[in-house]
């Protein structure tokens, strides 16, 4: 419906004066620079943080040398963390890491296997060089005291636990994971307990070429 101006000129009931038109563009404006500002800020925005294994410790080899993490700098290494009386789970994986070392051929050398173990009360390094002599291959065998062992399990976030037995013994629950490190200690990725073979090598052969 429409209106005659004083002038003569017809008005249109239900258009928007000047001032109102600016202010609809004003927002419309706000709105794209907002939802602009919101894809910048999600595209820059940091991925969730990846769990960091790894870091300062100092334990005592089989042979009574100390071992740090600095030492152990320049190669990339794999290491296991178990106990010289279990069962299963660590001579498996120890011979598994055996067993990829001389698939390897002459690569097999580039990398260190680094067994670690939970049970300082039982497994004196003795103990461990004795142990790690079954699996045909250069093994270092770390141990410590109580609050090194605490120091280097925390490190890594592996769980371990006594858990008592009939007839007064124990044995420990313990994280069955081996980590692969690279030549600058830093954690690279895992080999699973139930992890393929075939799979195990690719990551293993990933770690020794980076």
């Amino acid at each position: 419906m429409s209106s005659i101006d004083p002038d003569g000129t017809p008005r249109q009931r239900g258009v928007a004066p000047g001032w109102i038109g600016w202010a609809i563009t004003a927002l419309l404006l706000l709105a794209l620079a907002g939802g602009a500002a919101y894809w910048v800020t999600r595209r820059e925005a940091p991925a969730t943080a990846v769990p960091s294994f790894g870091g300062a410790f100092a334990m005592t080899d089989q042979n009574g040398n100390t071992v740090t993490d600095r030492s152990l700098r320049g190669k990339p290494y794999a290491i296991f963390f178990g106990f010289t009386r279990c069962p299963d789970v660590c001579p498996t994986s120890l011979n598994r890491m055996a067993q990829l070392r001389k698939r390897l051929g002459p690569d097999g050398m580039k990398f260190a296997i680094v067994f670690v173990s939970v049970d300082p009360g039982h497994d004196k390094r003795q103990d461990i060089g004795n142990y790690l002599t079954l699996f045909g291959t250069p093994i270092i065998g770390l141990t410590g005291t109580d609050a090194q062992v605490a120091q280097i399990v925390k490190a890594f976030h592996v769980y371990y636990e006594k858990v008592p037995v009939p007839g007064g013994d124990y044995t420990i629950d313990h994280t069955a994971s081996i980590y692969l490190m690279d030549r600058e200690g830093r954690f690279v990725t895992t080999i699973d307990h139930q992890e393929q073979q075939d799979v195990a090598f690719e990551k293993l052969k990933r770690v020794i070429a980076s």
